[in-house]
């Protein structure tokens, strides 16, 4: 009997086991789409046999294993955080891309056309006063096309200052929700048996990696310290430090908790934050100083070969064609002065009522004037230069979206819940269940039999 009672108890605790394991394949085939979720298993462990001694243990669940590997978590949170930033500067360039017109009929380029193409037709007739008005018209439309530029150019740096803004918000509450769930780990006993919590924390720090460039660093006791930057704390086990975001002045400036500038870590570093500063701080400028070096560069050349002619009363120019205000951009400044038709100097020195300063002002058009390229030249490469920063941006944007996808797929194989895998190993483990229980019952059916015969004699 003895024997009988040690083969149905070490039975009874095989059933309970295989319970367990249904509930872990349960939980596992729930949860095969949520977001942090990898796969668990629940492992078993041999009891001691050893009939000479009269130990015969069964089987009994062991610690339950988790298909986690942070190699392959940091393989996607790496690639993220680069695709977040290619995304990021794509959509930020292609609002500055409608303001560039290549193609020479349009903004800039086809004003200036317009604008010497006028003095062209001054020159046919110096002295008509209709050929004299439409010189400062188109004049004037030059100057608002490069002022419609400028602005579009501060405009979008208005809206990646919004973006910014938001993006830093975002980052802090992933920090406050990481911190939230470092505190449940740091106050749930086995915890790290908790995959529920796992899954939470890993899909955090999945989106923290799409907005900043961070480190991770995972404490004995299950939680994580997150690092901006790789320096900047964000979170240190169950308390997290807010960033915060300056876009006030002409550069975005990003601070610690305690107030120091952090913009340098973090700029240009991955993740859409470090795309943010980047265009903010750095690329929009440099369109913009550009820029106002063709507009400064056009209005001090025509100005200049105008003040060398004379009007038409045959006397030097008092007024200037163009004004800016270089302090605060000559492109954003531009405008045209009160001169009269009357007071463009068509006419050459020596040559009163003549058309030869027209025809100066006019062949500036083909003129290198600008670093050996001409006005319209100099504007159309750095229409290209935006257009190759944007097609370099989405094409680093398909190319990291790529690799992301890969890595994805990577993990989900390596951890991810296969539905099929848990169909084979729940028939398995239910074969395993109904042989115990027939174990069992032929088990129950010997013991009453015996009890019948020792009842019978």
């Amino acid at each position: 009997m003895g024997g009988l009672n040690t083969v149905l108890l070490n039975s009874a605790s095989a059933l309970q086991v295989y319970d367990q394991v249904f509930n872990v394949i349960e939980n596992n085939v729930t949860n095969a789409n949520t977001p942090g979720y990898v796969r668990q298993d629940q492992t078993l462990v041999a009891g001691e046999f050893d009939p000479a001694a009269g130990i015969y243990e069964g089987v009994s669940a062991g610690p339950l294993q988790s298909a986690r590997s942070p190699y392959l978590d940091q393989a996607v949170r790496n690639q993220t955080e680069q695709l977040g930033s290619a995304q990021q500067q794509a959509s930020d360039l292609s609002q500055v891309q409608p303001l560039f017109d290549t193609s020479g009929q349009n903004g800039v380029p086809g004003a200036l056309t317009s604008f010497f193409d006028a003095f062209s037709q001054l020159s046919v007739s110096p002295n008509d006063q209709p050929s004299r008005q439409n010189v400062i018209t188109a004049a004037q439309n030059v100057a608002q096309q490069f002022n419609q530029n400028a602005a579009g150019i501060e405009q979008t740096a208005s809206n990646v200052d919004t973006e910014t803004t938001y993006t830093v918000n975002t980052i802090n509450s992933l920090a406050t929700q990481i911190a939230s769930i470092n505190q449940q780990i740091g106050t749930t006993p086995d915890a790290s048996q908790n995959a529920g919590l796992d899954a939470q924390l890993n899909s955090a720090l999945d989106q923290l990696s799409q907005y900043v460039n961070y480190t991770s660093i995972k404490n004995s006791n299950g939680t994580y310290n997150i690092y901006a930057g790789g320096q900047t704390p964000l979170v240190l086990d169950q308390q997290a430090f807010a960033i915060s975001v300056n876009t006030s002045g002409a550069q975005t400036v990003v601070t610690d908790s305690n107030g120091k500038d952090i913009t340098s870590e973090l700029q240009n570093n991955g993740g859409s934050l470090g795309s943010e500063l980047q265009t903010k701080n750095v690329t929009l400028p440099g369109y913009l100083s550009t820029l106002n070096t063709v507009a400064q560069t056009f209005a001090d050349t025509v100005n200049q070969q105008l003040s060398e002619g004379l009007d038409s009363t045959g006397n030097p120019p008092t007024v200037n064609l163009f004004q800016y205000n270089a302090a605060q951009g000559a492109a954003f400044t531009l405008s045209v002065t009160n001169i009269t038709p009357a007071q463009i100097a068509a006419a050459s020195a020596g040559a009163p009522g003549g058309n030869g300063n027209a025809l100066a002002v006019a062949a500036i058009a083909n003129q290198p004037v600008l670093n050996g390229a001409t006005i319209t030249q100099a504007y159309g490469n750095l229409g290209a230069q935006v257009g190759q920063d944007i097609a370099t941006a989405q094409q680093e944007q398909t190319a990291q979206q790529s690799l992301v996808d890969q890595a994805q797929q990577t993990r989900a194989s390596a951890t991810g819940v296969s539905l099929n895998t848990e169909a084979a190993e729940l028939i398995q483990f239910q074969q395993s269940y109904q042989a115990v229980g027939q174990l069992v019952a032929t088990l129950n059916n010997l013991t009453q039999t015996v009890i019948d015969m020792v009842q019978g004699t």
